[in-house]
């Protein structure tokens, strides 16, 4: 996924103020209390930023004219008085209008609301009205629109919305204290970079978007749906990493097109990103499988757990190479590999896979 690095002038200006605004607002990250922070990673269950994101589903459901209620809130709208519904739907209004035909992923405003919004989750408020340390600096008028959705919001989907992500915050957990470390060094000597000295910030909502996941630079944040079925059980930890891969990953990116420049060759649309998910799995699946092995083993399943337990990759299990990645799954086996398993150095890795395509 291709991430923004220009920050358009009109944009800026309006959020001036809301990008001064004093980090201390943000509510501290979801974890364990008994075992203390988490390494690598700030894992977030936010309010506004899970309310920006279900009207924004539910503005691109209106638009397409989806009449099903979605995963993330079926059942809840009849619930709602007239004027909660029309509160509601005033607000999804608004985001059809202003929003809907915006990627949450391309799109400059988009990733700017967003990480303003992650900024406040300690408000109950974007106005300032009640505590002026709580005025998020936003349009008057989509300020107005939140306020007014969060109190439909708080009394129906929230409670919902916040059980899943603490649930899905509680299951990946631990497989972040305990590998995470690890798997970050890892990762970043494959691609020749530095892993970010602050814990990179994810927060995790009921609907993240189309992918289930994406990640925004400058700053370097990552955004995970908890009730995705894509990002459940152990292929939580593979998109936590895969997503903050995209933070690192330049090198590659670099490497690719500098490689095509000099041998007149058309660069690659997506090899650089297929290459991520094939690293990422690689790199993770050892350590899952081991996890399971072990799992299968306290179970009760003897010989036969350890022998059956085998973690498939992400990528392999979405089915993501037979959607035009097949070229590039045979490079990354043939070139790749061996780069991953340490019997070609990188730059050799790199000029392998760009003179067979």
């Amino acid at each position: 996924m291709r991430r923004h690095r220009c920050l358009p002038f009109l944009i800026f200006l309006v959020l001036t103020f809301a990008l001064l605004a004093p980090l201390s607002l943000a509510a501290p990250a979801q974890f364990d209390a008994q075992n203390g922070p988490l390494p690598v990673f700030e894992l977030h269950s936010g309010f506004w930023i899970n309310l920006h994101h279900t009207l924004y589903l539910q503005a691109r459901q209106s638009r397409d004219d989806r009449t099903a209620p979605s995963a993330i809130g079926a059942g809840v709208e009849t619930h709602r008085t007239p004027n909660e519904r029309q509160v509601w739907d005033a607000a999804v209004a608004y985001y059809q209008a202003n929003y809907a035909d915006k990627d949450l992923l391309f799109n400059t405003e988009l990733t700017l609301l967003k990480n303003q919004l992650g900024e406040f989750e300690g408000c109950d408020e974007l106005s300032g009205a009640k505590k002026k340390t709580c005025d998020a600096g936003l349009p008057p008028a989509l300020t107005k629109i939140l306020e007014s959705a969060a109190v439909v919001y708080r009394a129906h989907e929230w409670p919902v919305h916040d059980r899943a992500n603490r649930v899905w915050i509680a299951g990946v957990a631990p497989l972040v204290r305990e590998k995470g470390l690890g798997l970050s060094e890892r990762l970043a000597e494959v691609y020749q970079a530095r892993w970010p000295k602050q814990k990179i910030r994810v927060d995790v909502t009921a609907y993240a978007n189309w992918a289930g996941a994406y990640t925004t630079l400058d700053p370097l944040r990552v955004v995970i749906g908890s009730t995705d079925p894509r990002n459940q059980g152990s292929a939580a930890l593979e998109i936590l990493f895969h997503e903050a891969s995209h933070g690192i990953a330049e090198p590659v990116q670099l490497a690719i097109n500098r490689e095509c420049r000099q041998r007149d060759k058309a660069i690659p649309r997506d090899l650089w990103h297929a290459l991520l998910f094939y690293t990422t799995g690689e790199v993770i699946r050892p350590v899952m499988s081991a996890q399971e092995a072990d799992a299968g083993s306290n179970s009760g399943n003897g010989g036969n757990g350890v022998a059956n337990a085998q973690y498939m990759p992400y990528a392999f299990r979405e089915r993501l190479y037979q959607r035009g990645w097949d070229n590039y799954l045979s490079l990354l086996r043939r070139f790749w590999q061996p780069y991953l398993d340490g019997k070609t150095t990188f730059d050799d890795a790199i000029a392998h896979m760009v003179s067979a395509l």
